[in-house]
């Protein structure tokens, strides 16, 4: 028995549960071609149960009943625990591939391929989680033998697979990966003599396995593992080091105190970091940065100090005139940071840009600038030295206090509502005098660097 398709239906197989409805048997109905072209039958064997589309990779249930197995196992993580047609009991390791049915759907495609039939590719054998222990088992072998490029090469297989299916990342997971890489990377660091590409393997496939979890965060955490990441972050290949810096972001953002602790004590942490804002190797590394100081920022005040002590106040202002959505927030979060110490607000007092770019920001970008922005002007004009009056003057010429009256008047709490309210305070008494510009022109101003 065949079901027709036209011709047109034919061109666009491409197989999938797309939309199938949850039902244990399913019709398909025919249909003419729009375009008047003759139906091309397709067997009706060829067709999933589930999606009544052409099946790609073909798998046979204990019941006898052979399905496509993204449908199938779509079916099945949708919580049924049954055969969609007989309702026996299924489970997903009992699926068995069906090479035959496969072979003879490759060789009608390629029998009507004159008809725009294009052939299915032979698809991928999935990892099983067997697979994948034994796998990552073998990553921790080499490793404890400071086996190098083995280490790399299953390393470089395990990321590989991970990227192929949803189930073999499912596999991955169930299997630890994210702990058997970061273990293999901490006995590999503290043999000094093991290559740095094995290193840079591991971090690239922590980044793919992420979240870590605790045991994962503190093992990348040791005095010897943060070393090599350090390393990696300064001297590695680009996307080495974009590795590092997310791993290290991911470690951060846990706020694991034990973890903040050996980070905030690793040799060259502070000046790497820095160097990233400098000198930027991606947009995806600048905000793992900024991330990764602001939760040292808030572990520790000597982190504060260091930051600031190497610039970093004057590149947050320089960064924040052109930055995106996701890193002004990230990096007026750090600033926000930095403003809590004296000489902090020093640096931002020294700079020309500061208080117009901070003005600037509490406005059209998002909820989350505007707190952190508010939060900092709030600092620079409550907390003020001898500079203070003239950072209260400058923001009433950039138009502060009529941004701050909109805000107020648009809505926002908590914190906030509460800082807004005190700087128009602050701002009201010195407004004789002072000249609003409403538009502020940042060619026009005088960068300290």
């Amino acid at each position: 028995m065949v079901t027709p398709v036209p011709r047109s239906r034919a061109r666009a197989f491409r197989g999938g549960a797309r939309g199938a409805p949850e039902i244990p048997l399913a019709v398909r109905r025919t249909w003419q071609d729009n375009a008047g072209e003759p139906e091309l039958a397709v067997p009706t064997h060829f067709l999933c149960p589930i999606s009544l589309d052409m099946m790609r990779d073909p798998v046979t249930a204990p019941t006898g009943i052979t399905y496509d197995r993204e449908s199938v196992e779509g079916w099945l993580e949708r919580g049924h625990s049954t055969c969609p047609v007989t309702a026996r009991p299924l489970r997903l390791e009992e699926l068995v591939p069906n090479h035959a049915t496969r072979r003879v759907i490759q060789e009608w495609c390629v029998a009507n391929r004159g008809l725009g039939v294009e052939r299915l590719p032979t698809p991928r054998v999935p990892v099983s989680a067997f697979d994948a222990s034994e796998l990552l088992a073998a990553v921790s072998t080499a490793a404890r033998r400071a086996d190098g490029p083995r280490c790399r090469e299953l390393v470089a297989r395990a990321r590989a697979l991970w990227k192929e299916s949803e189930r073999n990342r499912r596999c991955f997971t169930s299997a630890a990966a994210a702990r058997a890489l970061s273990s293999a990377f901490c006995h590999l660091a503290s043999e000094r003599v093991v290559p740095a590409t094995a290193l840079e393997e591991i971090l690239a496939a922590l980044v793919v396995f992420l979240p870590l979890d605790e045991e994962s965060r503190r093992s990348i955490a040791s005095p010897a593992s943060l070393d090599s990441v350090v390393s990696i972050l300064s001297h590695g290949e680009l996307p080495a080091r974009v590795s590092a810096v997310v791993v290290l972001r991911e470690i951060a953002s846990s706020s694991d105190s034990l973890c903040l602790d050996a980070m905030s004590k690793a040799n060259g942490i502070y000046s790497t970091l820095v160097k990233l804002l400098k000198k930027p190797v991606s947009p995806q590394a600048t905000k793992a940065a900024l991330v990764t100081a602001y939760y040292l920022v808030a572990h520790t005040e000597i982190a504060a100090s260091r930051l600031v002590d190497l610039g970093t106040v004057q590149l947050l202002v320089e960064l924040l005139v052109d930055a995106d959505r996701g890193t002004t927030e990230k990096a007026l979060a750090l600033l926000d940071s930095l403003l809590l110490i004296g000489k902090g607000r020093d640096e931002a007092y020294a700079q020309a840009l500061a208080v117009p770019v901070i003005v600037k920001k509490m406005q059209h970008v998002s909820d989350m600038a505007t707190e952190f922005a508010v939060s900092a002007l709030w600092r620079m004009c409550k907390n003020f030295s001898a500079d203070g009056g003239g950072c209260k003057a400058e923001a009433l010429q950039v138009g502060a206090f009529q941004k701050l009256l909109l805000l107020l008047q648009v809505g926002c709490e908590g914190v906030t509502k509460d800082r807004a309210s005190e700087l128009l305070r602050l701002l009201n008494g010195s407004r004789d005098g002072a000249e609003c510009i409403d538009t502020v022109d940042f060619k026009g101003l005088k960068r300290p660097f």
